[in-house]
Order: C-alpha cells, then structure tokens, then sequence
C-alpha cells in the first residue's frame, strides 16, 4: 500500500498514476510493495529530520527510512516540496519530472541501489531515467 501524506500546501496531482507508476517499478526489479508513506513537506521540516536523524545540518530534497525486509519493499520518503521546486530551476527542467525523480529515487534506495559513489551515482541515474520512462501521465 502506498499512502501519500501532505505536511504543506502541495497536493500531487494524480495519486493514483503515481502509485500504479510505482508497483510497475517495484514489480520490474522483482521486489514486492508491502507499505510506503510518503510525507510532503517543506524546507523545514525536512531540515529537522535531516538533524535529528542524520545528524546533517543541510537542506536536502529527500529522506528515506528504509524499513524493507529483503524484497518486500516497506518505508517512509519525506519530500521537501521547496527543495524540488528549487532543483527543478537548477537541472533546467520541469517541476513534475523533478519530483517524479524524487518520488521514485527513495523507492530505488529500498530496492538496493546506492549513491553514495560515482559509479553508484550513474547506475543511480540511470535506474531513475528508466522508471521516468514507465510513469503514464
């Protein structure tokens, strides 16, 4: 199940597109969908997570608590709609695609890929590209 959660003024249009979007990349990588929740929220908020959690005094667009248990696909995703808002300006393309990007990375992350390289950084990239293929607006 696939629950979205709004800490902000931002609704996501479409949750229903969304959340069929994600089963099929769930499904693609073999995994199963047990319960995701995502948060969206604003700079702040997720700047008091990224604190108290990781110990990070940064801005960030994304925090994932990974609660999977091998391949069933479990955890929480916090958005900061303001952080995806201003990294949409930067990369130079549209807020949607930006936050469909977000959306899955987190989702990704349970699966197993990492960013933490790189190289992990481009399969990273990569994973990310071709789910943004598979979503049907």
């Amino acid at each position: 199940m696939i629950t979205f959660n709004y800490e902000t003024n931002f609704k996501l249009d479409n949750e229903s597109s969304t959340e069929n979007w994600i089963q099929t990349i769930i499904d693609k990588h073999n995994c199963e969908l047990g319960e995701i929740n995502y948060i969206f929220c604003d700079d702040n908020y997720l700047h008091k997570l990224n604190v108290q959690f990781l110990q990070h005094d940064t801005l960030t667009d994304i925090i994932s608590f990974d609660n999977s248990l091998g391949k069933l696909i479990n955890g929480d995703i916090y958005i900061s709609i303001e952080r995806v808002e201003d990294n949409a300006k930067d990369f130079k393309v549209s807020f949607i695609e930006e936050l469909h990007r977000v959306i899955i990375h987190g989702v990704l992350h349970y699966i197993g890929f990492k960013d933490k390289t790189e190289a992990d950084q481009n399969e990273m990239t990569l994973q990310e590209n071709l789910a943004l293929k598979e979503l049907k607006y």
